[in-house]
């Protein structure tokens, strides 16, 4: 199994391709669809989904260019179902200085916590809110590492000013959800570089 990082749209937000046995799974897709589409389809990967680690506008901005390029399912958090179409809660209405108001079609099925299997993908599935109601961390044991989104990040965390944002649920959800894997185990962000469980346990000034 291996994992790509790609900074895609304004805000060089990751968007991550989970790739085996020439499948992938493609996670936040937030921008530049015609990059992403293009990377993808030159080194032959068959896409089997989209997952989101939640649904705000940077992480959402390819997101119906690609399912409908591909023709794969939208998985997001039930907190979060209506967030696609809606500006003001995907947080695009707020940032109209970078990007245009964004509103995708609603997802196909909702991420429920728990172990969870797509195509000869299989990884957990926790519930890590905090920087937004319905904001999702895809363990993958198998591989070492989890798409923690704007949970935490290298040196940091997500930030909690937006709509349905709050502090001590995010610093909670780091603690339980993330900080209780596997020391070693890498973390990939949403923004940024990528770090590991027991680095952010040490040296994070947040935690």
């Amino acid at each position: 199994m291996e994992v790509e990082q790609l900074p895609l749209g304004t805000l060089g937000t990751n968007c991550y391709l989970i790739e085996q046995n020439k499948k992938t799974l493609i996670i936040d897709p937030g921008g530049d669809a015609e990059k992403l589409i293009r990377m993808i389809e030159r080194r032959e990967l068959t896409p089997k989904a989209i997952l989101l680690t939640h649904a705000h506008f940077d992480h959402i901005g390819a997101l119906d260019e690609v399912r409908d390029h591909f023709n794969v399912p939208v998985y997001v958090h039930q907190e979060e179902k209506d967030w696609l179409e809606d500006p003001e809660k995907n947080g695009s209405k707020f940032f109209s200085m970078v990007v245009s108001p964004i509103q995708a079609r609603p997802a196909d099925h909702f991420i429920d916590p728990g172990n969870m299997t797509i195509a000869d993908f299989t990884f957990e599935v926790r519930h890590t809110p905090g920087h937004s109601p319905g904001s999702v961390s895809f363990v993958f044991k198998d591989g070492g590492f989890v798409i923690a989104g704007d949970t935490l990040f290298e040196g940091g965390i997500g930030r909690t000013d937006l709509p349905g944002g709050n502090h001590d649920l995010l610093i909670e959800s780091i603690r339980k959800e993330i900080l209780s894997l596997d020391a070693e185990m890498e973390v990939y962000p949403g923004h940024g570089g990528a770090t590991t469980v027991e680095k952010e346990k040490l040296s994070n000034p947040f935690l």
